[in-house]
């Protein structure tokens, strides 16, 4: 496929608009379409799906089509979409993340979240991550990406689907493939909070723990990377629990009554 001009493409992350991962990601992008950069002006790790509400949003031109925001990637998203493009993007795509977003960590990512709001504005989106913590090798991350914009170009996603990814931190070589996943299920540490005392004898704490631990369950998206897997886990935004629906219709009646009982 041909670069053509008329592909617009967003892309935003939540570690920083100065991060290596963002710019390796746009940059193998640009064989697509044409592509924008909305990202937040510092990291905003586990900022979730969170939008400023109670200040205002300043947006700063850093280059050619290269903005940053005061925000989260969730403000990013929704004032690229509506203020920054001019037209509507066909495709967001949000990463390279420094560190895996797997299992239920999704629902602390900024990175993540960043997809999601693209979703909720009706736009094909995706968010991809890096699993390491340091010496990331972002440039398998960025091909795969382009790879698979092509596919989202080309076939589109179902409604109210977006995709997450997650690249192992291996050369091509050490690749084995790509699989469809679910979301694995982190065990929590029960020591993952840490208590210290600063320099005044006051406490303070850290939330987070090295010990990371998974429930045994197949085809999950921890399973794939352990497995020097590229995992992809569409997601969907309809959080409803269609067989609790079910389950708790029988507390519909006594509810209701209680609820005539309380007005006599």
């Amino acid at each position: 496929m041909k670069k053509n001009k008329d592909i617009k493409i967003l892309v935003a992350n939540d570690d920083g608009v100065h991060s290596k991962g963002l710019h390796i990601l746009a940059n193998h992008l640009m064989s697509l379409g044409d592509v924008c950069i909305v990202a937040p002006d510092r990291e905003r790790t586990a900022a979730g799906h969170s939008l400023t509400l109670h200040k205002p949003l300043r947006i700063d031109k850093i280059g050619e089509k290269i903005f940053s925001l005061n925000g989260t990637p969730t403000d990013c998203i929704t004032l690229g979409v509506n203020n920054i493009m001019g037209k509507r993007p066909d495709l967001i795509v949000s990463g390279i993340n420094k560190g895996g977003n797997l299992g239920d960590d999704i629902t602390y990512s900024g990175t993540v979240s960043a997809a999601m709001e693209g979703t909720l504005l009706g736009i094909p989106s995706f968010a991809i991550s890096q699993v390491a913590d340091d010496d990331f090798q972002f440039d398998v991350a960025a091909e795969f990406a382009l790879h698979l914009a092509k596919l989202i170009i080309w076939h589109g996603l179902s409604k109210g689907t977006f995709l997450n990814v997650n690249v192992p931190n291996l050369p091509w070589s050490g690749i084995k493939g790509v699989r469809l996943t679910s979301l694995g299920k982190r065990i929590y540490d029960q020591n993952m909070i840490v208590e210290k005392v600063d320099p005044r004898g006051k406490k303070y704490y850290w939330i987070g723990s090295n010990s990371v631990k998974w429930e045994e369950r197949k085809d999950t998206d921890n399973i794939a990377i352990e497995e020097s897997m590229i995992s992809i886990t569409p997601i969907h935004l309809d959080l409803t629990d269609y067989s609790s629906i079910k389950r708790l219709k029988e507390w519909e009646g006594e509810l209701s009554m209680n609820i005539k009982r309380g007005r006599k």
